[in-house]
């Protein structure tokens, strides 16, 4: 075999290898190799039941607004929105024992609930000891914000709040500005606190399929980790263009090195 063609040999194994497919890169493939158009259907998210250091807000309303002014835990009101840490402040945080604590209704369990359920709980109470039906009492029951950690291969890592009821895999994703090219789209791992225990998951977000995952919804206090790909170790280029400068840049610290030690 000439250098020539050892050189041309390896410059093609190097960008075999270390190039990234267009196939790893796209999201919600459709891999059904049959040829027939399958329809997808999302799992449905079942609903969230609070644990412990969730953080949630309960608005009541009436006709009087007097009347139900002393339930509330802040009487600053006026804003139509209110700011990440206003709603952590004024929200009522589930303890330990998986109660909060409000005005004047005192400790309300709430640990392994729906959020209808507490709503539920507090209009019946406040019905029960406070008011008649007259009064059109309005109870609401808000998580006071959706929130995840998504660390690895994304645009942005840390902690993020969405204020949305329910959030997709996806949704999250873009909202962290998306995984990067040396992201591995086949493996992402989903961790989530249950009142049974942690529990680990690796979703392929390649596969349109992955819409039927349990774990296609996320739950609050998520924790999504995108792991890199070996490419990114190796070092050699994400396109053709960088592997084949890398390869130049081999070559000519080569042949730099022979033409000293020849001299």
């Amino acid at each position: 075999m000439t250098k020539n063609s050892f050189y041309i040999l390896l410059l093609i194994s190097v960008l075999f290898t270390s190039c990234i497919p267009v196939k790893d890169l796209v999201y919600l493939q459709d891999k059904n190799t049959s040829g027939e158009q399958n329809t997808i259907a999302a799992v449905e998210s079942k609903p969230y039941r609070l644990q412990t250091n969730d953080v949630i807000t309960v608005d009541i309303k009436a006709i009087d607004p007097k009347l139900v002014a002393i339930f509330s835990k802040s009487t600053t009101g006026g804003a139509t929105e209110k700011s990440e840490s206003a709603l952590y402040f004024e929200g009522f945080t589930v303890d330990d024992h998986g109660n909060i604590r409000m005005p004047i209704l005192g400790e309300i369990n709430v640990i392994g609930y729906t959020l209808e359920e507490v709503r539920l709980i507090i209009e019946k109470k406040l019905l029960e000891e406070y008011f008649k039906s007259e009064a059109n009492i309005f109870v609401t029951v808000k998580l006071a914000g959706f929130r995840y950690t998504i660390n690895g291969e994304v645009g942005s890592m840390g902690t993020k709040t969405l204020f949305q009821s329910h959030v997709n895999i996806m949704e999250a994703i873009a909202n962290a500005g998306d995984i990067t090219t040396v992201g591995d789209r086949k493996a992402v791992t989903v961790i989530r606190q249950t009142p049974t225990g942690v529990q680990m998951h690796d979703i392929d977000l390649t596969d349109v399929n992955v819409m039927k995952s349990p774990y296609y919804y996320l739950q609050p206090n998520d924790y999504i980790y995108v792991k890199p790909l070996k490419q990114k170790t190796w070092g050699t280029g994400q396109t053709g263009i960088q592997s084949i400068s890398t390869v130049i840049t081999l070559l000519s610290l080569a042949t730099t090195v022979y033409l000293l030690l020849k001299n």
